[in-house]
């Protein structure tokens, strides 16, 4: 007896440490929440740089077939050589490349003169004219290659600003080189000069801080919520703990039960044997004392009284023996809707006596499965007789069935007149009835038939509102 009270203890020393781990583990990932989403962010801002410098790159290859094919061939064939300093030329320039640039989002293109190293031309005329600075990307545009660097904290867009800091304008400077065709491969071998283009990313980068704030402030959200979680779990493990004892003794309650319900079968079948025998003997001598040739109308009405109770009385002992020793199912290849409808089809002149009308699901459907055809029968034909005695007069009854995850599915619905809460706890014990003349056994036969077969039955019911009966029977 020392056993589940020192299983007791050992489950109680382990909740503890579940609640231990909890607390550790929310205080963990707290702290490492934070970097976390800082590098979450990092990897967005990495990414958002890299698709606007490809952008970048895709506008400038641009830029420098327009350039080249639409300025610097027609102004060198019309006026010999390209000079940015005379109007007519500096406003064909102006209008190649604004309307190359049209629709994209960019802030500032600048063109350098890389053989004087000044801004050859720019969309900001303000800037025209400075001499170039000759930072890392430009001399390696000088030399052919393209560069990227976001910069920030600067309103002039000309100034070159540091390496991204905390606030201020974050924008993306990208050097081209501009290239200019050999006449006689047609391959761009030569740096004419470097376009420079700046994008601002500022919102964009905003976006991305305000989405590394919601990351952490989320993360803290869900890590709480694990944490309350995790603290339910373990107080509703200690509830369930301290709840161990007395669900013992409830089992052990229940086993007695069914030990005194098994003791209870062996004591009804040896009765019901030594009733049947000489309840046959009264029924026959009944039968005979009624048909002989000098009994009287009086005689003939009581043997009859005593024919129709021993009948009953069988019933009764019938009831008796499948309850004590349920019978094992036949399973055979069997169709339910046919054994619904037989039920159905036997019971249609009460139906009509008591106007009750049925409404099935049954019309061109097949359910096929494996059963014993004759105890289903029986039980249905239970339900139903059930129904129809708690129907009365002029209701209706319904039956559906479906299929669901290898299981058919019957629910059988009446109007009828319910059963209270009370009841509905206590209809499946043995002998237990509210009706005046029922043994009490007619649902539990019910259930250790459908349970026999391996399914499941459920009633759903209120007093004045009709009842349910849901049952599970697998197909195979």
């Amino acid at each position: 007896m020392a056993q589940p009270h020192q299983n007791t203890r050992s489950e109680g020393r382990q909740f503890r440490l579940v609640k231990f781990f909890a607390y550790a583990s929310f205080i963990v990932l707290i702290i490492f929440s934070f970097p976390f989403s800082v590098v979450i962010s990092q990897q967005a801002k990495d990414i958002l740089m890299k698709s606007y410098e490809n952008y970048a790159l895709l506008l400038g290859e641009n830029l420098d077939h327009q350039v080249f094919q639409n300025f610097v061939l027609p102004v060198t064939a019309r006026f010999g050589k390209v000079s940015l300093r005379e109007k007519q030329q500096s406003e064909w320039m102006d209008t190649i490349v604004k309307n190359t640039i049209h629709s994209f989002n960019i802030d500032l293109v600048n063109i350098y003169d890389i053989g004087k190293g000044v801004i050859a031309y720019s969309t900001d005329s303000r800037l025209i004219g400075k001499k170039a600075r000759e930072t890392v990307g430009y001399n390696k545009a000088v030399k052919g290659l393209h560069f990227s660097r976001l910069v920030s904290g600067s309103d002039d867009l000309w100034g070159f600003g540091t390496e991204m800091t905390a606030g201020g304008k974050k924008k993306l400077r990208t050097y081209i080189p501009f290239r200019g065709a050999n006449p006689y491969t047609g391959k761009k071998e030569y740096v004419l000069g470097v376009f420079e283009l700046i994008q601002d990313l500022t919102k964009e980068y905003q976006s991305i801080t305000k989405l590394q704030y919601l990351i952490f402030g989320l993360s803290i959200l869900i890590m709480g919520l694990i944490f309350l979680a995790l603290l339910m779990i373990v107080h509703k493990a200690e509830g369930i703990i301290e709840e161990r004892a007395k669900e013992q003794r409830e089992l052990e309650s229940q086993l007695n039960h069914a030990e005194r319900l098994a003791a209870l079968g062996q004591m009804v079948a040896g009765v019901s044997h030594e009733i049947r025998n000489p309840l046959g003997i009264i029924r026959s001598t009944a039968e005979l004392l009624g048909g002989t040739p000098d009994s009287d109308e009086t005689q003939k009405g009581l043997s009859n009284v005593i024919i129709e109770e021993s009948s009953r009385l069988d019933n009764i002992v019938t009831e008796f023996l499948d309850f004590a020793r349920p019978l094992e199912p036949n399973f055979q290849d069997c169709h339910l809707e046919e054994i619904i409808r037989k039920n159905l089809l036997f019971l249609q002149p009460e139906l009509e006596k008591e106007k009750i009308s049925v409404h099935d699901n049954l019309n061109g459907r097949s359910f096929k499965l494996k059963a014993d055809p004759q105890l289903l029968y029986r039980a249905f034909l239970n339900i139903f007789i059930n129904a129809i005695q708690s129907i009365k007069s002029g209701g209706s009854m319904t039956v559906n069935v479906s299929e669901k995850k290898g299981r058919y599915v019957v629910g059988i619905e009446d109007t009828g007149c319910g059963i209270s809460q009370e009841d509905l706890s206590k209809i499946f014990n043995p002998f237990f009835s509210s009706k005046e003349k029922g043994s009490g056994l007619g649902l539990p036969i019910v259930r250790n038939i459908i349970e026999g077969h391996k399914g499941t039955i459920r009633i759903e019911s209120g007093e004045g509102s009709g009842t349910k009966v849901i049952i599970e029977l697998p197909k195979g």
